[in-house]
């Protein structure tokens, strides 16, 4: 009775709805005192979730009795999950993840094909299924609308989700999907216009850009190549990887152009660039194997470049997260593991073995940043002096930089969604002692907006919010070990114009420094031992 009794207070305060199945069943405590009776919404081998008069309570499958036509069998019982949205993610990404972690603990797994989008994969043990996943692929809209309508577990998306299907998702009780607990980063790619390999012009600017997907610049004479038109192909609408180029790239009431050309994947927009010399499109970095990618200029000229390492660092303007939504409920335990593998190394090398970026924080050197540095001297000035650039240079100029980066939301001392990942994974590493004894320095920058006193303080802050979010998710890493602070520089290495919205977005950002490699302390005979003489 105990049992009972303790499972439906602690369920009034912790779980949230799911999809009611609208069967009843009635649950009693193992003497038969208390029961409770309601429509089962889910049994996941362990957990029964029951909506009652008291609302949506959670007991534990071993201290009730289940009674009832709903009622689960507790004998080869098979998980079951749903995934819905970006194709680019789902595709093969996601199964991919799967079969690694299912050849890690020890299941097969078979692939069930029910169209060119949907499908499902059976993990089994010893003949046994485990666990049924579904996918039902297409644009991350679709995705989206799907798991804010309980009609999916698990939403894959390419954009973030909007402020409506934030509050939909809140009000649902879903989850609040600007937090941590409720968005996990799978990895990240790049959205990069590309041109064919004989297409001369290898470099826009986001302006340009802007005018050529709107419509308003035809020919390729307006941007450096030779008198020819212009064909866009982009892809459809609805797609995330759209969604998320158009918001960084169009000003507010631009449209795309009607003459674009709209494929359904990235793999068909790719070839069709790579056939016409007179093309542009927009797909992802991983995906333009066939095309050359074009260099993004900013409004000072500082030249874009889609690599892999931009794209961790974040430097890159046009990063595109791959977002993966869950609810705020308990999944079954072969659903909680696969989430843990996730974090792993494992998970990480499949990431990157599908031409996507993982998130394992990279070093960079300062001999590597000479386009960054160089920026910096040419925009010193009144605000901020050739002396302050040269005394950032000297205090970072034997460290590393790490490709872990933190911004935050626009108008907001909150982290966003990305960044709030990167304390994570940082988190971990710190934890698992992978940078030895080395400093860390977390080193914060701001847009030029303001005076450059004011904008050294706001950089501090920000530098030092993050230092407290590591560490306070590091709990079994001793700062003291290595030694940890926190550097404010301003304005001091802006990396784009301020003249745009993305570019003052891309210039507030803090960054993880590494101090250089100490040598092997000397033995105690040899430390207070006189230099030889000549």
């Amino acid at each position: 009775m105990s049992i009972l009794r303790a499972a439906v207070c602690a369920a009034l305060f912790v779980f949230t709805p799911l999809l009611a199945h609208g069967q009843d069943v009635t649950l009693s405590s193992l003497d038969g005192g208390v029961t409770l009776s309601g429509e089962l919404e889910s049994y996941d081998g362990e957990f029964y979730r029951v909506r009652t008069d008291y609302g949506v309570l959670t007991l534990d499958g071993s201290g009730v009795y289940c009674t009832g036509p709903a009622c689960p069998s507790l004998e080869g019982y098979v998980a079951e999950i749903t995934f819905s949205g970006a194709e680019s993610i789902g595709a093969e990404l996601l199964p991919a993840l799967w079969e690694r972690f299912a050849s890690k603990h020890g299941y097969s797994m078979a692939r069930e094909s029910l169209s060119d989008t949907d499908f499902t994969l059976v993990l089994a043990q010893a003949e046994n299924d485990v666990a049924r996943i579904r996918f039902e692929l297409g644009s991350s809209d679709f995705g989206l609308e799907k798991f804010l309508a309980e009609e999916a577990d698990i939403a894959l998306s390419l954009r973030e989700a909007n402020e409506e299907e934030r509050a939909l998702a809140l009000e649902n009780g879903i989850g609040r999907l600007n937090r941590i607990q409720n968005t996990r980063i799978l990895g990240l790619d790049g959205v990069v216009p590309v041109v064919a390999k004989t297409n001369p012009v290898t470099a826009i600017s986001l302006s340009q850009l802007a005018q050529v997907l709107s419509g308003e610049i035809v020919n390729w004479q307006d941007i450096g190549g030779i008198d020819a038109p212009i064909e866009v192909h982009l892809r459809e609408d609805g797609s995330g990887l759209l969604q998320r180029a158009t918001l960084e790239i169009l000003e507010e009431g631009d449209k795309l152009s009607d003459a674009a050309t709209r494929h359904l994947q990235d793999a068909s927009l790719a070839d069709a660039v790579a056939r016409d010399p007179f093309a542009i499109g927009l797909t992802s970095l991983s995906n333009g194997s066939n095309v050359t990618a074009m260099s993004l200029l900013g409004g000072c000229g500082f030249p874009f470049r889609a690599t892999h390492e931009a794209v961790k660092a974040e430097d890159y303007p046009l990063t595109a997260p791959l977002f993966m939504y869950v609810p705020s409920r308990r999944f079954p335990k072969v659903v909680r593991e696969f989430f843990a593998f996730l974090s792993t190394p494992n998970a990480a090398q499949v990431v990157a073995d599908l031409g996507f970026v993982n998130q394992v924080p990279h070093e960079i050197p300062v001999s590597a940043q000479g386009e960054r540095l160089a920026n910096a001297i040419l925009r010193a000035g009144e605000e901020t002096s050739l002396e302050d650039v040269q005394s950032m240079v000297a205090e970072l100029r034997d460290g590393q930089r790490l490709t872990t980066t933190f911004r935050f939301e626009a108008g907001s001392s909150r982290m966003d969604a990305q960044s709030q990942a990167n304390v994570a994974r940082l988190a971990e590493v710190l934890e698992a002692g992978l940078f030895g004894d080395r400093k860390l320095t977390f080193v914060g920058f701001s847009d030029g907006d303001g005076s450059a006193a004011a904008n050294r303080k706001i950089a501090l802050r920000r530098a030092e919010a993050v230092e407290a979010a590591v560490l306070a998710e590091a709990t079994l890493f001793d700062p003291a070990r290595m030694g940890v602070e926190s550097k404010g520089y301003g304005e001091a290495m802006p990396m784009a114009c301020d003249e745009t919205a993305w570019g003052s977005k891309v210039n507030r950002r803090v960054e993880a420094w590494l101090g250089p490699v100490l040598p092997p302390e000397l033995p105690e005979y040899a430390r207070d031992t006189p230099p030889l003489e000549n």
